[in-house]
């Protein structure tokens, strides 16, 4: 454990051990709770701990092994080779339990709400934006999530404007946050008889949901003002003013909702204000902390171009990462967790590198 911090490993092993006594003695059904909740989160870095000790133990015997002379020549051939491979195993396991030691993002377990808005590119760009918001369909489908619209905004020839979707799980935001940014399309519109390969944009925002007890937003704060809602394509307008408009007044941010119950739409609002809030404090709070807070993974700045999707070559290109795919189809269908691990990880060796200049320093 020589670049681990042994006494933080050694503090947590003890946590551990106390947690699990004080949950054997049938504390009350409160403090249990509390408890097996630690429990949970300690049990896997504990067990990665325990399996380092035990590797590290293992390769002790089998030095000592080497270092005895009157150990023959075919045993010695084969504690080298068992040598070698726990070397391996005990790096992996080191570089595991640094990285589960890494400062967690508090909001990394919540659901998300996931703003997505045609950029550049008129049509085409509202088409990209209505793909995106399926693919991101698609791969909370793959995992369990759950996802539901709070706003839409159809485009004129498909696809849409601007969408505003809760997807519900554990760790959503975790997986996603990296999504924030502009993504890029090239591809041939269908209108287009020349097939000349046109570039469009939108706009991904990726914000942890907020919680009453993170964000109060105080009656006098906020302004809000009820619309008459029109149907799609302005088409059919409801006869009740049923749309809800909801400014915050010390901040200039407004929020709409505009489906059929006018209860209904101001809960969505409130709920897309709150996280947005959130999103706003929690950047701030990040800004304090580190003036220097871009990442190779970047800032999540809504305005910095991630990510180009080129159809004509079927390949997707993550700008921050260097990290290009050849399965733009596969990706399209929700098949985004190869990139989405890349991202992690490179954030994760971004700041194991800050934590390591903070050691030397």
């Amino acid at each position: 454990m020589a670049r681990l911090p042994t006494q933080k490993i050694r503090e947590l092993e003890r946590r551990f051990g106390e947690v699990e006594a004080r949950m054997s003695a049938g504390p009350d059904a409160e403090t249990y709770v509390k408890l097996a909740s630690e429990y949970s989160e300690l049990q896997p870095l504990v067990g990665e701990i325990r399996e380092l000790s035990k590797a590290e133990a293992e390769r002790a015997d089998l030095e000592a092994m080497l270092a005895d002379r009157s150990t023959d020549r075919e045993m010695r051939e084969l504690a080298d080779s068992e040598l070698r491979t726990l070397k391996g195993r005990i790096e992996e396991l080191e570089q595991q339990i640094e990285i589960m030691l890494l400062p967690k993002d508090a909001a990394d377990e919540r659901s998300a709400i996931v703003e997505i808005r045609a950029g550049t590119g008129g049509s085409e760009a509202a088409l990209f934006a209505g793909d995106l918001f399926r693919m991101y369909e698609r791969y909370a489908s793959s995992r369990g999530w759950r996802v539901e619209v709070l706003s839409a905004s159809e485009g004129e020839a498909g696809g849409y404007k601007e969408i505003i979707a809760t997807i519900s799980g554990k760790g959503v935001f975790a997986r996603l946050k990296f999504e924030s940014g502009v993504h890029r399309v090239q591809r041939v519109p269908e209108t287009e008889s020349g097939g000349r390969i046109h570039t469009s944009a939108a706009t991904v925002a990726v914000l942890p949901e907020a919680e009453d007890i993170d964000i109060e937003v105080r009656q006098e704060d906020i302004r809000i003002d009820t619309m008459r809602a029109s149907g799609a394509g302005g088409q059919h307008v409801n006869t009740t003013d049923s749309a809800v408009r909801i400014t915050h007044l010390p901040t200039g941010l407004v929020v709409t909702s505009s489906e059929k119950s006018q209860h209904q739409n101001r809960a969505r609002a409130m709920q897309v204000l709150r996280a947005r809030l959130y999103d706003m404090e929690r950047q701030r709070a990040d800004d304090e902390r580190s003036q220097s807070r871009r990442s190779q993974v970047g800032s999540g700045d809504r305005s910095e171009r991630i990510r180009t999707y080129n159809f004509p070559q079927g390949r997707v290109t993550d700008h921050r990462i260097n990290l290009t795919l050849y399965k733009l189809d596969r990706m399209m269908m929700g098949e985004i967790d190869e990139i989405v691990d890349a991202l992690i990880s490179d954030h994760q060796a971004g700041q194991l590198a800050t934590l390591g200049g903070h050691d030397q320093a």
